[in-house]
């Protein structure tokens, strides 16, 4: 069931490194994205994948995992991730920065969604050094890196918490090292008529 894919779709930081993530998966992933919706039907967006260690190792050391965190230095070494996509805008097909975002959220929720139905864990990021990234990797000038999905097994235990309007909802790790993601009622979140907060 959706639902079921959308609870387990988890942000994870820290990966089960024996579990590798094929060329093949990856594609597939990509697939799925390149079948979602896009403004205008435009299609600017390219994706970039990347399994091989030694690039997988450049891509995690321009990222930043974990931002609420920072005292934990994600990912923990020995668990970082094995693949990565990135979401590109082809500045060819268009220039426009803030146009195509929500093909940007579009595409990586069918990616995350995809990974999940394989049994797999991603992380997406947004903060990760761009202008550095590109070249480092060889990448084109043409594509603007827009988003980061990293990707893998999870070796982590992750739980969603109820919450109320109003009450914080930063992720946190308990004593146990158990990953915790507040997430607002569904009565706090729906809007109508006559019941606005």
């Amino acid at each position: 069931m959706l639902k079921d894919l959308i609870k387990e779709n988890r942000s994870t930081r820290g990966f089960d490194r024996s579990r590798k993530v094929s060329t093949e998966e990856l594609r597939e992933m990509v697939d799925c994205a390149r079948l979602s919706a896009s403004s205008i039907n435009k299609q600017p967006l390219r994706f970039y994948i990347s399994n091989e260690e030694d690039e997988v190792s450049v891509i995690t050391s321009h990222v930043k995992l974990g931002g609420l965190l920072p005292q934990l230095g994600l990912p923990v070494k020995g668990t970082e991730p094995v693949a990565y996509i990135l979401i590109c805008q082809d500045t060819r097909v268009s220039f426009s920065k803030e146009g195509f975002s929500k093909d940007v959220g579009i595409c990586a929720q069918s990616i995350t969604l995809a990974a999940t139905e394989m049994g797999l864990n991603t992380c997406m990021i947004g903060n990760f050094l761009g202008k550095r990234l590109g070249p480092a990797i060889g990448l084109k000038d043409d594509y603007e890196i827009k988003l980061v999905i990293a990707i893998g097994k999870s070796a982590e235990k992750i739980q969603l918490e109820d919450i109320s309007y109003g009450e914080s909802t930063n992720y946190y790790r308990d004593e146990n090292g158990v990953h915790h993601v507040p997430k607002i009622r569904l009565d706090d979140v729906v809007i109508s008529k006559g019941h606005q907060k």
